[in-house]
């Protein structure tokens, strides 16, 4: 692990802040570290608003797709609200058709068979719209390069509006409408919104046109809160709002099929990371496992009992989606050995029957056992397809890119993406693509990074810093959870190894004369020698706070230690 600390800002600005504030420097120094300078930048920090989201109507094409959705209802027109089978996919498509459907009955959705479709909008998605009538598709995180099938669906006169966030190419679809904020022409304040997102502004300006005010589309917001935290994007601006009232929503009085899958694991509270690791990887399940309609049929679902019902199933899926990516990681793990792989540049490994729904989750955690840009393969149809993973810093995009010539197909972005070949291609391409990264990663992007914003005592970590920490949340991309570094740290003596194999650590820490605290390191088992016969230790940690019979106590949760 290779700890970075941030650089620190300009004293003058972090005094100017703190003064403002009435904060402590390091305080003030966090904030910064995030692009918060002015007091008026830490109000909307700290006090997210609903004030603070766009107009819809600055978002290029807007007037363009609201235009065709009134004249569909007005001429009553089916519609096809077409998504996605991951979680930004399911919950944009549950969005825009639950909310079309308060006041206009006309209306289905489809998501494409992971196997069968792939990733997109599929021909076979068209076909069924001509075959049941349908002439408007609204296509949700999908779409900002499908050229050919928007002019296929033109052939049948079928009409196209794109609601995408990913990057377009150099041609942008001939459809009625192209929301996406990363269009080189679009104008929006804010470019950084998930698929589910985009689809939120639909809804968003459509009922502006029935004098609906934000409070009336607050009940959607737990499905954009969950396509924020699953898709990763940057925790900050319009994310940041959506995703703080999304979390109100979710834990007050979420949709039933939200509220159906907490009931599942039985917790009171979610905070992002919850919905990232209990929610999001459930909606998931569905279509890496049976079929991305389970999702929508379960956020869509308004009755508490059905919803259960899908649940449970569901639940079943996720359990089943573990077995499998277990399974398959470690046989692509031996697969490296086997193949004498471990110190190349990249990870490129194939196995036909490797499920298809699991090989993205098995790239990420080939990533934590040989740190490189990873790409799991296997079979779908005549092909093969992959997931590819990268490691901070490393575009994964522009790599595949640059080997573009050997694939038929692919699409994502920096750190995620997704790609299919033809089988007599694999080869040169997994050659092409271990030159690639060879030659442009940096040598700092081939060993994990642990980035401390700060360094601090112990005797920092009062009742009150914890309570300005909890208002720095929801956190996420460029506003992670705040990550310090103390030095001349002593174990108590009650620490010892946890965990079946002895990989986790929990320790009993103090510095100084400090308080004591309790601190866990999981996968951190094998450096308890770092703490033994008082000997001290440095530490990178972020606070939590752990509840245990109705006691909430303080707690680090430890990154790294060293001696």
């Amino acid at each position: 692990m290779r700890w970075t600390i941030k650089p620190k800002p300009s004293p003058e600005k972090i005094h100017h802040l703190a003064k403002a504030l009435t904060v402590k420097d390091f305080v003030a120094t966090l904030l910064v570290q995030r692009g918060i300078e002015t007091f008026e930048e830490a109000k909307a920090f700290f006090r997210p608003s609903l004030i603070h989201l766009h107009d819809p109507y600055l978002m290029k094409d807007m007037d363009k797709a609201v235009e065709r959705i009134e004249l569909a209802i007005q001429n009553q027109e089916r519609i096809l609200v077409f998504g996605d089978y991951d979680v930004d996919g399911t919950t944009a498509v549950s969005l825009v058709a639950s909310y079309l459907k308060t006041y206009y009955p006309n209306v289905d959705t489809y998501i494409p068979d992971r196997y069968l479709e792939g990733y997109g909008i599929s021909f076979k998605g068209i076909d069924y719209a001509e075959d049941n009538e349908f002439s408007l598709i609204i296509a949700l995180d999908c779409g900002i390069k499908s050229i050919d099938h928007v002019a296929y669906a033109t052939a049948k006169n079928i009409d196209f509006i794109i609601c995408d966030h990913h990057r377009p190419g150099e041609k942008l679809p001939a459809a009625v409408a192209v929301l996406d904020p990363k269009r080189n022409d679009c104008t929006y304040p804010y470019d950084e919104l998930c698929g589910c997102g985009v689809g939120f502004k639909l809804i968003q300006a459509l009922g502006s046109n029935r004098n609906q005010t934000i409070d009336d589309l607050l009940p959607y917001l737990d499905l954009v809160a969950t396509a924020i935290a699953a898709d990763i994007v940057p925790m900050t601006g319009e994310n940041r709002v959506l995703a703080h009232f999304g979390l109100q929503v979710i834990n007050s009085s979420p949709r039933p099929g939200i509220k159906a899958l907490i009931h599942q694991v039985k917790k009171q509270t979610l905070d992002i990371t919850d919905v990232v690791f209990i929610v999001a990887p459930r909606i998931n399940a569905a279509g890496r496992i049976r079929h991305g309609n389970y999702a929508v049929q379960l956020l869509t679902e308004f009755d508490f009992e059905q919803a259960q019902e899908f649940a449970s199933e569901i639940e079943k899926n996720n359990a089943d989606r573990k077995e499998l990516d277990q399974q398959i990681t470690k046989e692509a793990l031996h697969q490296i050995i086997s193949n004498n792989e471990e110190n190349c540049y990249s990870t490129v490994v194939f196995q036909e029957d490797w499920h298809k729904g699991v090989i993205g989750i098995v790239a990420s955690r080939l990533i934590e056992t040989h740190y490189r840009p990873t790409l799991v393969f296997t079979k779908s149809g005549e092909k093969y397809a992959a997931s590819a993973r990268s490691v901070k810093g490393f575009d994964v995009y522009n790599a595949l890119e640059a080997c573009a010539e050997h694939l038929e197909q692919f699409g994502g972005h920096m750190y995620a993406a997704g790609m299919t070949l033809l089988p007599e291609n694999y080869a040169a391409f997994k050659a092409a693509f271990e030159k690639q990264v060879r030659d442009t990663i940096l040598p700092k992007q081939r060993v994990p990074e642990i980035e401390v914003d700060i360094e601090i005592d112990f005797d920092t970590i009062s009742p009150k810093f914890i309570r300005i920490l909890k208002q720095f949340e929801p956190y996420g991309p460029l506003n992670m959870t705040p990550v310090f570094l103390t030095k001349n740290v002593i174990e108590t003596g009650y620490g010892k190894p946890m965990g079946k194999e002895n990989e986790h650590l929990r320790l009993f820490v103090k510095q100084n004369n400090s308080e004591g605290l309790a601190a866990i390191g999981f996968g951190l088992g094998n450096k308890i020698d770092c703490t033994t016969n008082q000997k001290p230790f440095e530490a990178v940690y972020c606070i939590d706070e752990n509840e245990w019979n109705g006691k909430i106590t303080t707690q680090l949760r430890l990154k790294d230690i060293r001696s």
